[in-house]
């Protein structure tokens, strides 16, 4: 296998080819969309296809020997090889057939266990996070840190809303009641990536969610971290993909962890 060029090197190309897929959403936009189900509130569309499609083409010329996990193309069970493009084209689907602007996509190169580069696109709102391991998590280029807030009364928090909403409503609403009285308040977005491009510029202080993919965080938790923020289980325990995820500030993980604890026992 060739050598694989410094992070460095590749972060600048990377993120210039996933700012150019956001064309294809922002000429899509004006145009209807023609959703599909695959799931019963799981939509894809054209557009999901046509950005995925730019992505792999683009990304295999840039590191040829990098394989692919995109979420339009996995194989079921599909989990990232040890030097992998891990994808979504458009996180926050139903946010771009409804036209709202929290739609992302997502792009991290995953090596040997982890993510080391990453990409959260916003282009509705011509936002582009990016992280480099080791070197930190820029938006358009500005350094990003996460928030500084210290107790739960201050701390914004997003969630989600898991597909399975059927099968989980109580487990979903037992987390509402315990997180909505102990913190500031909370926000429902519908892009797991923007979520966490949120807690990294301090937008928000924590997120929580179960049920995602791993195209969902990849990216994401890279720049959390990268930030000075902090990723776990939602019970304080290393996360893997298939987890739900926990992510914020550092300063307020503890106190989160214990409230989403309380939920469980509840």
């Amino acid at each position: 296998m060739p050598a694989l060029p410094s992070l460095s090197l590749l972060a600048e190309p990377l993120v210039d080819i996933v700012r150019r897929s956001g064309r294809i959403i922002r000429e899509h936009w004006r145009m209807p969309s023609h959703a599909r189900h695959k799931g019963r509130i799981d939509l894809v569309t054209e557009t999901d296809l046509a950005v995925e499609a730019f992505l792999v083409q683009e990304l295999e010329q840039l590191l040829p020997q990098a394989l692919f996990m995109a979420e339009e193309s996995a194989r079921p069970g599909q989990q990232p090889g040890e030097l992998c493009w891990i994808i979504d084209p458009v996180d926050g689907t139903t946010n771009f057939v409804h036209r709202l602007p929290h739609v992302g996509t997502s792009v991290a190169l995953w090596q040997k266990g982890a993510p080391v580069l990453g990409v959260v696109n916003v282009p509705m709102l011509e936002e582009c996070y990016w992280a480099v391991a080791g070197e930190g998590a820029f938006c358009n280029g500005a350094p990003l840190r996460v928030s500084d807030a210290q107790t739960l009364e201050d701390t914004l928090v997003a969630t989600g809303i898991p597909y399975t909403i059927r099968q989980d409503l109580p487990d979903v609403l037992d987390k509402l009641r315990a997180v909505l009285p102990a913190t500031q308040n909370l926000r429902r977005l519908g892009a797991a990536s923007v979520d966490l491009a949120y807690v990294a510029s301090g937008h928000l202080d924590a997120y929580y969610e179960m049920g995602l993919r791993p195209w969902d965080v990849a990216a994401g938790m890279l720049l959390v971290q990268e930030a000075g923020g902090r990723v776990t289980r939602s019970d304080g325990g290393p996360f893997a993909f298939g987890d739900e995820i926990l992510a914020t500030n550092g300063h307020v993980h503890d106190a989160m962890v214990a409230v989403l604890r309380q939920a469980i026992r509840h």
